[in-house]
């Protein structure tokens, strides 16, 4: 049991698993835009940046500039790098011939003929990006000035703002994954208490599970197991009191079967009581395999009811299909055997029981009727009921028939009173009922099985 337990998986986790899966996905995702935010926020912050220097110098009233013949490095005299987000730019200014006035930075000279706005070139030997801003003095026109950054400085500050934006949702992954695991195993509590409490739920008493404030979820599932052990246990009280019935209805034909073959065994006994104990015998051996059949038909029943899925099936064809196999019995007893039924009645069930069942509703009838009756067997698709009548009473008032047909209602009149609760099985399995009738006009007697 525990290596079983150990290697199934459990709902917590499933469910953990799950909204980890999602929310990684999710969160992923978010980690995504956000690195790509930053980096290009960081590239709109340094075009700005370039913008402002060029616009700063622009506003200057003085063309007097450094030499240009001497290049001023940003990273000449002291470290002017202080702050992570310091750059290193690099300036160029021109007078309205193309003179070169100033140059300060790292960068390459650029060319003059350099549309306004923003660019991208290629300076140097070998060639490396630099992001550039050209622009003139308006509305003179008489300086020129283009401010540059490397391209690879740009990425650097990219990179480092992009990663800054998504590093906190990276180490707030596994928290938010812990809280969210122990916000799932409580959440779930109350249905480890509702299996703890099916578990401890004893099955030999009809107790349902305790009364409590419980979820909207868990109604369902506890009306059904109520409904279930409820179920379980009228089935066992019925069975159980069938069992006991079966016993006193046995014991009778065993002790009469005892008796009569002791008096067979006995010597003084002349041959009509002979005759007379061998037909009891007889008699009574007929009636303790009724009796075992009866048996064996509600277990078959029951094991229906629980293993078996209902199918579809054709109740009138069914129907048509008994009574003609019953249509020989009816001859030999004198009984006039018909079927009322629709061409075709289709129902989802259990063939198998409804053929007990109809095949008991017409034993009984030939069971328990005199010669010259007539039976029905009777369906109505529209009103969803099966019924089979006869005029038995209506029979008894005609003459007596001969002794052979004498003969053969006795070997029917075996019946044990308990097909009725063969037929009481197989309507309940269905979801119906069965009951006895009013006869319809020209019957004396009418059992119905009425379907939902």
């Amino acid at each position: 049991m525990s290596a079983l337990a150990a290697g199934q998986r459990t709902l917590s986790g499933h469910l953990l698993a799950w909204a980890l899966g999602a929310l990684a996905a999710l969160w992923l995702g978010f980690v995504v835009v956000g690195f790509r935010t930053g980096q290009h926020e960081a590239d709109e912050l340094t075009d700005g940046h370039l913008a402002s220097v060029a616009a700063l110098l622009l506003s200057e009233a003085t063309n007097d500039f450094a030499d240009p013949r001497r290049v001023i490095p940003t990273s000449d005299g002291d470290n002017l790098r202080a702050h992570d987000y310091q750059q290193s730019l690099s300036v160029v200014v021109w007078d309205a011939g193309g003179h070169l006035i100033s140059r300060t930075g790292d960068a390459p000279l650029p060319p003059f003929a350099i549309a306004e706005g923003f660019a991208t070139l290629e300076l140097g030997t070998p060639a490396v990006p630099w992001r550039s801003f050209a622009r003139w003095r308006a509305p003179a026109h008489d300086r020129r000035v283009m401010v540059l950054l490397s391209v690879a400085e740009r990425d650097d500050l990219a990179w480092d703002i992009g990663t800054q934006v998504a590093e906190p949702g990276l180490w707030g992954l596994p928290v938010v994954a812990l809280v969210l695991g122990l916000a799932i195993r409580r959440g779930l509590r109350p249905l480890d208490a509702l299996s703890a409490e099916v578990l401890a739920l004893d099955v030999q008493r009809a107790a349902p599970l305790q009364p409590r404030l419980r979820h909207q979820e868990f109604e369902a599932v506890v009306r059904a197991i109520d409904t279930l052990v409820a179920r379980y246990h009228a089935a066992l009280a019925r069975e159980q009191q069938l069992a006991s019935e079966l016993a006193h209805e046995l014991r009778t034909p065993l002790a009469s079967l005892s008796l009569h073959a002791r008096l067979l065994r006995g010597k003084t006994a002349d041959e009509a009581e002979r005759q007379q104990s061998l037909q009891r015998i007889e008699q009574d051996a007929l009636r303790a395999g009724q009796l075992l059949g009866q048996l064996l038909t509600l277990a078959r029943a029951s094991r229906t009811e629980l293993a078996e899925a209902a199918q579809p099936f054709d109740l009138a064809a069914l129907a048509r299909r008994v009574v003609a196999e019953y249509a020989q019995a009816a001859l030999d007893a004198r009984h006039e055997l018909v079927v009322e039924a629709p061409p075709s009645w289709g129902l989802s069930g259990h063939p198998v029981l409804m053929e007990l069942a109809l095949r008991n509703l017409i034993d009984n009838a030939l069971a328990h009727t005199p010669p010259g009756t007539s039976i029905a067997v009777q369906l109505d698709a529209g009103e969803r009921w099966l019924q089979v009548c006869d005029d038995g009473a209506l029979a008894a008032q005609k003459p007596a028939p001969a002794p052979a047909a004498q003969g053969a209602a006795a070997r029917h009149a075996l019946g044990l009173g308990l097909g009725h609760r063969v037929i009481d099985k197989v309507a309940a399995v269905h979801g119906g009922r069965f009951e006895q009738r009013p006869a319809p006009a020209g019957f004396s007697t009418c059992y119905r099985i009425s379907l939902p």
